[in-house]
């Protein structure tokens, strides 16, 4: 027999119980559970994380560990804005590194690392489908990309200043 998420006793978390009505409770499909989850709650926290796992009466180290082993999962809170900057072959050789450098140094953050302060996120991926217009940035959902590494961190740091959040569309 199936368990169903209607049989287990009400929780802290009915949002993801609401979720969870949709899948059968099978760890098979914790992957596309997290999934939904960070979709609806912005990142998979520890608690949230234990929940999934008693719900799907799973040790909570399993779930952490899927989660933790897939980059599109995220354990924390997202900032403000996300920066992320290729690294792949075609970025790399047109200066990738150089745009992280820049962009560590101008924005005061290392890579892959989040400062709740100053809200924002500087990531790297290793490659972002977008060979064409190497080096690149994608901060928030804007692809910045196609020029030096110097014009695409100036272009990044005028993005974010406070004077006006320009992340809704590129020039």
């Amino acid at each position: 027999m199936i368990q169903t998420i209607d049989s287990i006793p009400q929780s802290p978390y009915p949002d993801m119980d609401r979720i969870l009505r949709e899948f059968p409770c099978r760890p098979d499909l914790l992957i596309e559970i997290l999934h939904a989850a960070q979709q609806h709650f912005g990142y998979l926290g520890k608690e949230l994380l234990g929940h999934i796992a008693a719900r799907l009466d799973m040790p909570p180290s399993m779930v952490y560990g899927v989660a933790s082993f897939y980059h599109s999962f995220h354990l924390n809170p997202p900032a403000r804005h996300h920066c992320t900057v290729c690294l792949g072959t075609s970025c790399h050789i047109r200066g990738g590194s150089l745009l992280m450098k820049q962009l560590e140094q101008r924005l005061s953050i290392r890579a892959n690392t989040t400062d709740y302060q100053r809200g924002i996120t500087l990531d790297s991926v290793r490659c972002l489908g977008t060979c064409g217009m190497a080096p690149l940035a994608v901060l928030d959902t804007v692809i910045i990309g196609g020029s030096t590494a110097e014009t695409i961190t100036d272009e990044v740091c005028s993005r974010l200043e406070p004077t006006g959040d320009k992340t809704e569309s590129a020039p």
